[in-house]
């Protein structure tokens, strides 16, 4: 354990280009084992449709105000499939003092097209919340409903590098911290694209961002392959919105298969 916590808090000794540091999510995986099989008991299913090897796109719903759907779909990439996924990030997170070495050393990327596209001309598994900051900090009314997907840039990205898409479909995220209201006002000073309040947060102070136990899904679907388009088909604006929103519409639908499966949000 000391071991373990003296790799977290010293300087990478391993980062890449990116400043991901292996040793870092080795010492780290621990802790998001016990969030993966105690407290959110995470089902994950399809994770066969996940290359083992070479470029691959995985865009999945986003939410619950604190992004932990990232680090789960990523554990279980790791643990089934037996690489790390790289994930696309807003750019805000990196100002943020407390947070932002630690999302680099954990494989987390500014997210960009360019950067989108670099991390796929180099063979890694990029993971993409095309619902953005919609997604995270939309009202508890409203979960499981998917944001638009904005203007497709992740299918451009795919297109332009022969990558496929891996839809995935998370459930479980929408309860973690039940969104009723935000702090736009105290947002804006700390400089975040917002501030939610939920039934234990502010009440309960720093108890209040302990996420609550839900019961997980997550589910892996069959690659979307887009090389028959070839990279010029990236500049066609309609196609490029038909595919993301056929994507969304997919993953929609799975979100709502797999809150039957689950049956009970807690239980």
């Amino acid at each position: 354990m000391i071991g373990r916590l003296r790799t977290i808090l010293s300087p990478p000794a391993e980062e890449d280009a990116w400043g991901y540091d292996p040793r870092f999510v080795r010492a780290f995986q621990p802790f998001l084992d016990v969030l993966y099989d105690r407290w959110w008991r995470v089902t994950a299913t399809g994770a066969e449709h996940v290359p083992s090897a070479g470029r691959a796109l995985i865009a999945a719903n986003h939410a619950g105000v604190v992004p932990w759907d990232g680090a789960m779909i990523g554990t279980a990439v790791r643990r089934h499939v037996g690489r790390d996924a790289r994930a696309l990030v807003l750019n805000w997170a990196f100002e943020l003092p407390w947070a932002s070495t630690a999302i680099r050393r954990g494989g987390g990327v500014p997210a960009s097209p360019a950067n989108a596209r670099r991390l796929l001309d180099e063979d890694h598994l990029v993971m993409v919340f095309p619902e953005g900051a919609k997604g995270i900090s939309k009202p508890y009314s409203d979960r499981y409903r998917l944001e638009r997907f904005g203007r497709g840039g992740f299918v451009a990205t795919a297109l332009r590098t022969g990558a496929p898409i891996i839809p995935c479909a998370v459930v479980g995220s929408e309860e973690i911290h039940p969104k009723i209201a935000e702090a736009p006002g105290v947002a804006k000073l700390l400089g975040m694209p917002y501030l939610p309040i939920t039934p234990t947060f502010p009440l309960l102070g720093p108890l209040g961002a302990v996420p609550l136990p839900s019961r997980w899904r997550i589910e892996f679907c069959p690659p979307v392959d887009l090389s028959a388009y070839g990279p010029d088909a990236a500049s066609d604006r309609r196609l490029v919105l038909e595919l993301s929103d056929a994507i969304r519409e997919q993953i929609q639908a799975k979100v709502y298969e797999n809150l039957i499966k689950r049956e009970g949000a807690f239980l």
